[in-house]
């Protein structure tokens, strides 16, 4: 599988590895990247940031790529791409947001400093950097989210 990382100049795109050691993940972001590429990962440009055509670029990208699943970490990203979901879908390419309705839910007012983060997909947690079991939530509970302990709210894990 290969999964597209965007932020990929963040410390939080370099946490996400870990969530990902059986797959092979291309972390990309706009403007100039380094151009490092290993036997797992590699870095990639996105190209110029274009905000008004944010979910067409990334589509592009994805099937360029052949990109199976995508984690933005952008928080200009994730509204675009969850309302193109569908349309991602269509060419087979999986997009790790909540729904475009319940993502103000998951948003955080002060900037994100999370000591641990899950990743769900379709409500159950694949990974938890802090080792907790969560058990299955909503389906609705899609995409990588932030957590201090593991009681606290879930919040959107973005740069």
């Amino acid at each position: 599988m290969k999964i597209l990382i965007t932020g990929g100049n963040s410390a939080k795109a370099l946490k996400l590895l870990k969530a990902f050691p059986n797959h092979f993940v291309l972390l990309a972001d706009y403007g100039d990247v380094p151009g490092v590429i290993t036997e797992n990962y590699a870095f990639t440009t996105l190209g110029l940031l274009n905000r008004d055509s944010i979910a067409h670029l990334l589509l592009n990208f994805c099937i360029t790529e052949s990109i199976d699943s995508i984690i933005p970490l952008h928080d200009y990203e994730v509204e675009p791409l969850a309302k193109s979901a569908v349309l991602f879908g269509e060419y087979g390419i999986q997009v790790l947001t909540p729904q475009p309705d319940l993502i103000d839910l998951f948003r955080s007012a002060e900037k994100n400093t999370f000591n641990n983060f899950a990743v769900f997909i379709h409500g159950e947690c694949v990974f938890s950097s802090g080792g907790e079991i969560f058990i299955r939530r909503e389906d609705e509970l899609n995409g990588v989210f932030g957590y201090n302990a593991p009681d606290d709210e879930l919040k959107l894990f973005t740069v």
